[in-house]
């Protein structure tokens, strides 16, 4: 018997997150974003739930080469460009858009030899300061671009940094509206936050959004809000079984560093989960979790393979229990991802890539 744990890739969440990006953002295309092998939710898997995508976006050509596999014939973006000469070939045969953030990318375009030009996505360094442009230098650059018989069209592009936060746009937007006015050209402004939390704002939304975190089920400004309260799903469960339970009396201990005390009679459930599967190590006691679709906690420090939660209150529950460590539990119980990354003192994203390949991972498809 297989050890009992497993993650779950929802696709029907998949494309109900993807279409409150549209929902959101009505008059614009939508970018899915699949970086990172679709957010460690795996690209093949997520790609059946996003073709209402109008196009997607990634990093990496080998994951632009497994989209054109699975038969997308729409627009493919490379959120970072080119990273050699030589990958212009590539974005030649595969028909991909591609970001321009420096002067080193326009130099490889003027001595690229292509038949067919390039739609680029020049991108302005607006106040995130890690790719881009500055403005005073923004024109110069669309300037050079748009003399070079190898480039067809050129998009222009920012990123904000503090769309999910009390910081908010505006300085940003300034910036870039000012850096732009008057150049053609379609605009890509809005990561997930600002589609959430700024899209009715006019400029915002622009031609291109790109959906991000949002479209796996995680809130860009959780706390603040949850995913109930942006109407999303969870897309990814890690889910495990309870393996043996433990009775403790007051002063005995749990775990590595003996770091959780009992302070009363507790029951104590040994869980098929540890750091080597994905779940965080620095989870500390108190991280939600559910066990038969009811919530309880973590107590002590997770150990490589296994993690311990607290049954004292769930006594019709014990080895063999289901648990759910993050995503759609039973009986339309949830947790999300959210919650238990700020529990470890990071975020969702995290989880998500940190997922370890020695878990199993199923699908459950579109009806």
């Amino acid at each position: 018997m297989p050890r009992p744990i497993e993650a779950l890739i929802h696709q029907p969440a998949l494309a109900h997150n993807l279409h409150r990006a549209r929902e959101c953002a009505p008059d614009a295309q939508v970018f899915a974003i699949v970086k990172a092998n679709a957010y460690g939710h795996g690209i093949d898997r997520v790609f059946d739930a996003f073709r209402a995508a109008d196009g997607f976006a990634l990093l990496d050509l080998d994951e632009a080469q497994r989209i054109r596999d699975l038969g997308w014939r729409g627009p493919i973006l490379l959120l970072e460009g080119c990273f050699e000469p030589r990958d212009l070939e590539l974005c030649s045969r595969l028909r991909l858009w591609h970001a321009v953030h420096s002067e080193q990318q326009i130099d490889w375009l003027a001595m690229h030899k292509t038949h067919e030009p390039h739609r680029v996505f020049l991108k302005l360094n607006s106040g995130m300061n890690r790719l881009g442009f500055t403005p005073s230098g923004f024109r110069a650059a669309w300037t050079r671009l748009n003399a070079l018989p190898q480039v067809d069209e050129i998009s222009l592009m920012t990123h904000f940094s503090d769309a999910d936060g009390p910081k908010g746009i505006d300085r940003q937007l300034a910036v870039f509206q000012e850096a732009t006015a008057d150049l053609p050209g379609e605009r890509s402004l809005s990561n997930s936050a600002a589609v959430l939390r700024h899209s009715e704002r006019a400029g915002v939304r622009a031609d291109w959004v790109r959906a991000g975190i949002m479209s796996y089920g995680s809130a860009p400004d959780f706390p603040e809000h949850d995913i109930r309260h942006w109407n999303l799903q969870p897309t990814m469960t890690l889910r495990s079984k309870v393996l043996a339970v433990q009775a403790l009396q007051p002063g005995d201990t749990v775990g590595y560093g003996s770091t959780f005390v009992a302070d009363r009679p507790m029951r104590i459930g040994t869980v098929a989960c540890g750091y080597a599967d994905g779940y965080p190590r620095h989870a500390g006691t108190g991280t939600p979790v559910l066990v038969g679709g009811q919530r309880t906690r973590t107590v002590g420090r997770v150990s490589m393979d296994m993690l311990a939660v607290d049954l004292t209150d769930l006594p019709q529950l014990g080895a063999g229990s289901e648990v759910t460590l993050w995503g759609q539990g039973p009986n339309g119980s949830m947790l999300s991802i959210d919650e238990v990354a700020a529990a470890a003192g990071t975020i969702g994203y995290e989880l998500m890539c940190a997922l370890a390949r020695r878990v199993p991972v199923h699908l459950d498809p579109l009806t």
